[in-house]
């Protein structure tokens, strides 16, 4: 029997009390509902195999780019090297050593491939690296104390050398450190203060120095030093006022000396000068006198010639040279008209024309 309520109908008993009954489940409506769908055996293995092929191909290949160069380590021995250039020379340094036997030197970049699981790549930068140390007293030959701080470029060569014998960048830099500081002390220790302040082309020479020094000792690590900088030389406070007076004072003799020699210079100079153009000057007189001697000779000759061809003609023209001498302008001469000196100035009809009268 059923009650009808608010709620809707309800299952009694004789009574008129309420049954109570478990929900019933449709399980083959749940059980179509979880059914999976169906693949075939063939299928399942394809997957299987893709996945493995890509896991193999994705852990067997890799790049080594414009900036790297790498290794391929296998059970910790270096196996193969790539390198951007002089893959024969690495190879010659490496053979040379007991420790590589047998590897491999690739030069080039792009994509490469190894041993899948077994080899490892380790890739090593191939620019150049900056090393700046911290700013330390040394001692100059002076008995100076100078500050120096000091930078370094530096670049991996050969990173199967580097790896057993540095390892990374900072052991690099710490070698490097030592060395350089050394080698710079050393060099520092020969050398005036003030030519390390003062004088760029001594501290270029020298820093070359040092750094062909310093890559005789660590080409055996695989490194090789580009470049070697004192970036900063200055006195220590309480030294600066001692040096600069120095400084100023040597300057002062060199300006001193240099201007010594340039009076000295000058002096001499001049005497030559001198010597030259008074010997000059004697040439060009003796040459003068030669031609005023010729000439006058000359004119001897001429005026004999004369003489003998027509005394009294040559007497009127020798007269008359006397008169232009002695009778200049605003001239006053007293003289006596029948003396032999106005016999033409006054007579001028006994005055010859070509012989006569």
């Amino acid at each position: 029997m059923f009650n009808n309520n608010r709620r809707g109908p309800v299952e009694v008993d004789e009574n008129g009390r309420p049954i109570h009954r478990e929900p019933q489940f449709d399980f083959s409506k749940m059980k179509r509902k979880l059914e999976l769908p169906k693949f075939s055996f063939k299928g399942l293995i394809g997957v299987v195999v893709l996945v493995l092929l890509v896991v193999v191909i994705s852990s067997s290949a890799f790049t080594v780019n414009e900036m790297e160069q790498a290794l391929v380590v296998r059970f910790g021995s270096v196996d193969t090297v790539y390198v951007a250039q002089d893959a024969a020379g690495i190879a010659a340094q490496l053979k040379a050593s007991n420790k590589f036997e047998g590897i491999k030197v690739v030069e080039g970049k792009g994509l490469r491939f190894k041993m899948p699981f077994i080899d490892q790549v380790e890739k090593y930068n191939s620019r150049l690296l900056t090393y700046k140390t911290t700013a330390g007293e040394v001692t100059a030959l002076d008995k100076k104390k100078i500050v120096l701080d000091n930078n370094a470029q530096w670049r991996i060569v050969n990173p199967a050398l580097f790896r057993i014998s540095m390892g990374n960048q900072r052991s690099a830099n710490a070698r490097l450190d030592d060395l350089i500081f050394a080698k710079l002390r050393e060099q520092i220790g020969k050398t005036k203060g003030t030519t390390l302040v003062s004088d760029k082309d001594y501290v270029y020479e020298m820093t070359k120095k040092v750094r062909d020094e310093i890559n005789e000792e660590v080409k055996e690590y695989g490194m090789e030093v580009y470049d070697v900088r004192i970036a900063k030389t200055e006195f220590p406070e309480q030294n600066s006022a001692n040096i600069f007076n120095r400084m100023r004072t040597e300057r002062q003799k060199m300006a001193n000396k240099l201007r010594a020699e340039g009076d000295e210079q000058y002096q001499i100079i001049t005497a030559k000068a001198e010597k030259e153009a008074t010997i000059i000057k004697a040439e060009a007189y003796a040459e003068a006198e030669k031609i005023k001697g010729e000439g006058d000779a000359e004119a001897l000759e001429i005026y004999a010639q004369a003489y003998n061809k027509d005394p009294e003609f040559y007497q009127f023209i020798k007269t008359l040279d006397t008169y232009k001498k002695a009778l200049g302008k605003q001239t006053k001469i007293v003289i006596d008209s029948d003396s032999e000196f106005a016999k033409y100035l006054f007579n001028i009809q006994a005055m010859p024309l070509g012989g006569q009268q």
